[in-house]
């Protein structure tokens, strides 16, 4: 895909959200070095044009496990089992992509970006209305931040080589079938083409 296809990126009016990119989760992504790499130097483009970088990390309080409840598949047992603590090393934000200051950075407690957190004020603050996802796993922040995103009418990018999910054939189709409708789809290097023709 071309770049002269894609709507243009005002850089001010952008955020870059690396999602779940936590210590306990990276493992989990296949060529997980090589995707942080791509993701760092993302987050560096977005910083140059001087647009927003957010964090977004899953972590739990003894409250937040307490307040879970039962109806919930996933996060029941994640609350049962005492996982995901928000001060275990395993839910901090991988070093290599750690935050500077300025940047936002939430703290969730369910599958998508926006639903327990105040990102989507954060992000009104600063007038964004586009967003570049980039997370693990594709089928889960990814995909719930991105059907969320497009019902709030962000414009959305998806970064195709900056989401990985540990099942290949759920990454692809989702990918390749179920986000173009909401999104629109590049690489890395198509982001780096936008920001620099800004």
């Amino acid at each position: 895909m071309s770049t002269t296809a894609l709507p243009g990126i005002i850089p001010a009016r952008t955020a870059l959200l690396a999602m779940d990119f936590q210590n306990g989760i990276v493992p989990l992504a296949p060529d997980a070095d090589a995707l942080i790499e791509r993701v760092k130097g993302a987050i560096a483009d977005i910083r140059t044009a001087g647009g927003t970088v957010g964090y977004v990390r899953v972590g739990f309080t003894e409250d937040d496990w307490t307040a879970v409840p039962e109806t919930n598949k996933t996060f029941s047992g994640v609350a049962a089992a005492k996982m995901m603590h928000h001060e275990d090393p395993a839910t901090h934000i991988d070093e290599r992509i750690a935050p500077e200051d300025g940047d936002i950075v939430v703290r969730k407690i369910r599958y998508g970006s926006g639903s327990t957190t105040d990102l989507h004020r954060q992000l009104g603050d600063r007038h964004v209305d586009t967003l570049v996802l980039a997370g693990i796993s594709t089928s889960g922040v990814v995909l719930s931040t991105l059907i969320d995103a497009a019902d709030r009418d962000y414009r959305v990018f998806v970064l195709s080589d900056g989401v990985a999910d540990p099942d290949a054939e759920i990454h692809r189709v989702l990918v390749e079938k179920v986000f173009p409708s909401r999104a629109h789809i590049i690489d890395t290097a198509q982001l780096r083409a936008l920001l620099q023709s800004a």
